[in-house]
């Protein structure tokens, strides 16, 4: 991990003992604002203390001295330090004079956001939740690059304060070759965001600190049309999202729903409720509530219905640790007040009798039934078996002809039998042969049975039933057993729809990750009532 701050830049325009004092600092790499008010001592602040500078109180010389070394002031009370990332907020009387000065400390952290580099991918919307100062602006810079250097996207960053790309015409190294858009005026915001959409092509916009109704609803504009979208807002948690009437948008946005009387028996509760609006305008919510430890809402629509519903959301927490290891750990709750549907199995039952509830479900959603019965003419079983065990066949040698739908034979042997050819035409079953019998000349002949017949049901279901044998194993074995989260092979669309089922089935909660065609089923562990 690689940390850029030209601190030493931020120092020239301070009183010289300010920065000399500053400069001693042992874990000056860690500082995070330097505040100047105005008859009062000067601070020095990290994220877990705070150091008196001096013992001097600020008085208007030491104001004055820095305003004279910075550049002017936006109408947001904002400046900056050419080809860095610091940002110089002022604190005004009612005069407009200046009578205090936040300096925040900006730092390109090149390597920081590794640790979600698989949710980048995927190519959802992210939105990232933290309090001030916790480090969202510095993981959507780094995302910025990854996205445009790294993974070769098209990024167009709305950058409203100049925080993101620092305070200058060029913007800083740390953004790669991702574009930034400068918002002349803050209220403007949206504004820029609809532009950037219409004007540059963008396949991503990243937008830093979300804050009115207008913002929301351009974001919720962008994301329909097709672009992934990275922003972030202030706030703690999900559930405070959801009680921010003004950014609920970005999450569906929420509203109250009257009940019929049937319908609120069934439920379990009130006539009216809240539910979601619509459809979230980002997929993935992050929660930053220190530097390396990330809390993941990996899908958003599902976690905010589970919290309208009165339960807890879904979570996984990601942290890098002191060896700079990353770290995942799946967030596990246990809700006695959870419905769930009672003609489902229960823990016990699935552990006693796990057989019969599986093939019970085989037989309820997938037809297994449906194979090739091939029937041999003077060939040689055990080395025809082989060869379809060895490619994996979905075909059964039988030794009847009434139960066979294939027959394959030596060419010479099947010529000189007219009974066998008689029976076969009568039942409409083919006849395939060969010269010899040779493992090249089995392989041959048994793709060309494959090749000609109506396999795609018997490929499909075989491979089903083979996903779902394997599903059920890490189910018993380390979901329910050990209860930890368990990630299958990669499986395609239609095969992970099933095991979705099975998932439900044995009343577990499961999710798709990953791109295809890497694309997969994991498993969370959660007790059943």
């Amino acid at each position: 991990m690689i940390i850029s701050d030209d601190l030493e830049k931020l120092l020239k325009i301070l009183p010289i003992e300010i920065s000399k004092t500053i400069e001693k600092y042992s874990n000056k790499n860690q500082l995070l604002e330097i505040v100047m008010d105005l008859g009062k001592k000067p601070e020095a602040r990290f994220s877990d203390h705070v150091y008196y500078i001096s013992n001097k109180n600020i008085n208007w010389q030491d104001i004055n001295y820095c305003i004279k070394r910075l550049g002017k002031f936006n109408i947001d009370n904002r400046t900056g330090i050419k080809n860095t990332l610091h940002r110089i907020s002022s604190i005004n009387n009612r005069n407009g004079q200046i009578i205090g000065l936040t300096y925040r400390v900006g730092r390109a952290v090149l390597g920081n956001i590794n640790i979600i580099r698989d949710l980048l991918e995927i190519g959802h919307s992210i939105l990232i939740l933290g309090r001030p100062g916790v480090g969202k602006t510095t993981a959507i810079r780094e995302i910025a690059r990854i996205l445009a250097d790294e993974i070769g996207k098209r990024v167009v960053i709305i950058d409203t304060s100049n925080e993101i790309a620092g305070d200058s015409d060029i913007g800083h190294f740390s953004i790669g070759r991702a574009r930034r858009m400068q918002v002349k005026h803050p209220q403007l915001q949206h504004q820029v965001m609809i532009e950037a959409i219409e004007n540059h092509m963008p396949e991503v916009i990243i937008i830093d600190e979300i804050s009115t109704e207008l913002e929301a609803i351009a974001a919720r504009t962008i994301a329909e049309r097709g672009v992934q979208l990275i922003g972030t807002a202030h706030g703690n948690s999900l559930e405070n999202l959801i009680r921010n009437s003004t950014l609920s948008d970005l999450i569906g946005g929420i509203q109250y729903v009257t009940l019929g009387d049937e319908e609120a028996r069934k439920r379990g509760t009130q006539k009216s409720i809240l539910e979601r609006k619509s459809f979230p305008t980002f997929n993935i919510v992050i929660e930053i509530h220190q530097l390396y430890s990330w809390r993941i809402h990996e899908d958003v629509e599902k976690n905010v219905d589970r919290i309208l519903q009165g339960y807890k959301p879904i979570l996984q927490d990601r942290f890098i640790n002191l060896d700079n290891k990353h770290i995942i750990k799946y967030s596990q709750y246990n809700n006695n007040n959870e419905n769930f549907n009672n003609n489902k199995p229960k823990l016990n039952s699935i552990k006693q009798d796990s057989n019969h509830f599986f093939y019970e479900f085989i037989n309820k959603n997938v037809n297994i039934n449906h194979k090739i019965y091939l029937y041999l003419h003077s060939l040689s079983y055990k080395q025809t078996q082989y060869c379809i065990d060895n490619m994996e066949l979905p075909i059964t040698l039988t030794k009847t002809l009434d139960n066979a739908n294939a027959i394959l034979g030596l060419r010479i042997q099947t010529k000189n039998t007219p009974k066998l050819r008689e029976i076969a035409k009568n039942k409409r079953i083919p006849i395939y042969v060969i010269s010899n019998e040779t493992v090249p000349q089995l392989i041959k002949v048994l793709k060309n049975i494959i090749n000609s017949y109506d396999l795609k049901k018997v490929y499909k279901n075989t491979h089903i039933f083979d996903s779902l044998k394997e599903m059920r194993m890490a189910i018993l074995n380390i979901v329910l057993s050990k209860n930890q989260t368990v990630e299958l092979i990669p499986r395609i669309g239609y095969i992970r729809k099933y095991q979705h089922l099975l998932a439900e089935y044995f009343n577990l909660y499961a999710i798709s990750v990953g791109k295809e065609p890497f694309r997969r089923l994991r498993i969370y562990p959660r007790y059943l009532v």
